[in-house]
């Protein structure tokens, strides 16, 4: 028997409450907490608080704990890491953590071109140095994004981001040169939600309307793409849709750009989201669960599009040997453990989650591949309305009945645990996720 989920006192109990009452004094009021959750340790996919309850992890720290908490051979790299150095900037000098490291994601990387990788310290790191890199080998400054997209909150990442309008409130202008387009919600589509069958017109209206009307092609530099959304919704686009997007690149000379910093590193069931479109990005971005909870991100370009000159980009802590070790642990597990399970565990979970649709009428629309499952909730079926305070009702519950959740986008629940969560724990949070939808509904 598992000893968690388990409450031995209602969070946030006294211990919980005095952590949250120093942070909220003194951190920066720009931190949005989900539910006063304060982690002691973690192992597996469990998560301790101070006071001892102990917590069945949904939502992985938002993507980021992929070999769960505590992985000893991660932890292992990392002990052995620290032991011989913290640091050396790797922008201006070598070691074998940080070669390796390129090495294995160019190898990774889908499609037979060539690849170089620059190592940062984040997604959103990443996010910008894409937009640098896009914009210096095409010699264009414009660059189109999706409505729902969140690449980050940095300025370059949050000139593309548009799935909060708080997130952006406050911060402008932002970078010239950005264009939004409808993403290819197939249950929200703009083109053809009412249509049998998708019509791509997403795609296709990027050509006939902005291209035609508001952006010449010639002075577009790239289109950054989430294969799957992730703060936007867990959105899960029609089959093609990312096929379509490259096929339109390649029509106008313009470069693709995959951000899978939440759906990469095996999430989905692949190591990379795009692989299921068969497709080579441009250029690929990871973070989050690269390198289980370290702080590591990376840019995957081809060659022949990272030639940019010495000193034009770098970064002081990118590619730290601690975290290159981190990494390199990461992807051995995820490849060699974890990968194999991913797809039979998230069917399990899909079919767990549309047994509760047919049971509860507040559930619209239930997408995903692997461990990257959305759950979208309405006030009713026929129209479609949003329920955004029905998945925020259900997170607060969860996490007082032991499982951690989150919310995305405007009415839909993410679920995303660690890629080490086994049979039993997916069918423990569904019966608490069940548990919790029928207290509502009563």
């Amino acid at each position: 028997m598992k000893d968690y989920p388990r409450i031995v006192v209602p969070p946030p109990g006294p211990k919980a409450r005095a952590i949250v009452e120093c942070q909220d004094r003194w951190a920066s009021t720009s931190y949005p907490k989900e539910y006063p959750l304060v982690i002691a340790r973690g192992a597996g996919a469990m998560v301790e608080d101070v006071d001892g309850n102990r917590y069945l992890d949904f939502m992985a720290g938002i993507a980021v704990a992929s070999t769960g908490y505590g992985h000893p051979k991660v932890v292992q790299a990392i002990q052995e890491a620290a032991a011989r150095f913290l640091h050396i900037c790797g922008s201006d000098f070598y070691f074998e953590g940080f070669a390796a490291l390129c090495e294995r994601l160019a190898r990774l990387a889908p499609g037979p071109s060539k690849k170089r990788v620059f190592l940062s310290n984040s997604g959103t790191e990443a996010v910008e140095g894409a937009i640098k890199l896009a914009r210096h080998s095409t010699g264009r400054p414009a660059i189109v994004a999706f409505t729902g997209a969140f690449h980050g909150r940095t300025y370059g990442g949050l000139s593309l981001t548009a799935s909060k309008a708080g997130q952006r409130a406050g911060f402008a202008p932002f970078l010239p040169e950005v264009y939004h387009v409808p993403y290819g919600y197939r249950y929200r589509c703009d083109f053809c939600r009412g249509e049998a069958a998708c019509s791509m017109r997403c795609v296709s209206s990027i050509e006939d309307d902005l291209f035609a009307k508001r952006l010449d092609p010639k002075s577009t530099a790239a289109i950054f793409v989430e294969p799957i959304q992730g703060e936007g919704g867990y959105v899960v686009p029609p089959p093609g849709y990312v096929k379509a997007l490259r096929e339109l690149c390649d029509r106008h000379g313009i470069l693709l750009v995959c951000d899978e910093v939440q759906c990469g590193v095996g999430r989905t069931g692949k190591m990379w989201a795009s692989e299921y479109e068969g497709i080579e990005p441009d250029i690929l971005l990871s973070a989050k669960g690269l390198g289980s909870g370290m702080p590591i991100g990376a840019i995957i370009a081809k060659e022949a599009i990272m030639k940019w000159q010495p000193g034009a980009h770098g970064s002081t802590f990118g590619g730290n040997p601690v975290c290159c070790a981190a990494a390199l642990a990461t992807l051995d597990v995820v490849e060699r453990e974890l990968l194999p399970r991913v797809p039979r565990l998230g069917e399990r979970l899909v079919a767990g989650a549309k047994r509760l649709q047919e049971k509860y009428g507040s559930i619209g629309d239930v997408r995903g591949r692997g461990l990257m499952i959305g759950v979208e909730f309405v006030k009713d079926r026929a129209t479609r309305d949003p329920a955004p305070e029905v998945p925020h009702e259900l997170v607060t519950r969860a996490f007082r009945k032991g499982l951690l959740l989150l919310g995305a986008g405007k009415s839909a629940l993410r679920l995303a645990p660690p890629l080490v969560v086994d049979e039993s724990d997916v069918d423990t949070a569904l019966g608490l996720i069940d548990e919790c939808l029928g207290e509502m509904t009563d």
